[in-house]
């Protein structure tokens, strides 16, 4: 079995759907419409192909990791940062390290494009393995409410986040309907 990571192209669209869908479609904490979520995120400005990634199992598209622009707000200004959402994995396959490794790529990518930060709402359990801690450690706090431990933030650069505070602003695509 090999196992590939690589940037989504529009034939996987329809493919990635269906997985997002099926990925989400037995959990309670979501609301069954992240595969609307990204194609509404795809046609925006928030949108990065470079981290728009597939996991890609001989040769069947079997995950999708999206990271798109977001930005922290403090009461004087502003820092760039991006949000990881959502991570999806065709339920056959999860459980067996996909997600985690389109995490780890897209995270290495998110760095080699300069970026600063990554934020998300997540498991407190799951990501605090690829460095993500409680966001509120370094004084930001998610524009709605969510569990302390659920509102993440992972520095890619040592220091990055020195002196940042405020509310992490969403693509406004993250906030219209389906």
């Amino acid at each position: 079995m090999s196992l590939t990571i690589r940037p989504e192209t529009p034939a996987d669209y329809d493919r990635v759907f269906e997985i997002t869908e099926a990925a989400f479609r037995d959990l309670p904490i979501s609301d069954h419409t992240e595969q609307h979520l990204v194609n509404r995120l795809r046609n925006s400005t928030a949108y990065i192909p470079e981290l728009a990634l597939v996991a890609e199992l001989d040769g069947e598209v079997v995950g999708h990791i999206l990271f798109t622009r977001a930005a922290i707000v403090g009461s004087d200004r502003e820092w760039e940062s991006l949000t990881l959402a959502p991570v999806s994995v065709a339920p056959p396959h999860q459980r067996h390290g996909i997600g985690g490794r389109l995490i780890r790529a897209g995270i290495q990518i998110a760095r080699e494009l300069g970026f600063d930060n990554i934020n998300l709402v997540g498991h407190a359990e799951y990501y605090p393995r690829f460095g993500f801690v409680p966001a509120s450690r370094y004084g930001v706090r998610c524009a709605f409410e969510v569990p302390d431990d659920a509102s993440l933030l992972l520095e890619l650069k040592p220091g990055a986040l020195d002196g940042v505070s405020g509310v992490v602003r969403y693509a406004p695509e993250f906030e219209m309907g389906h």
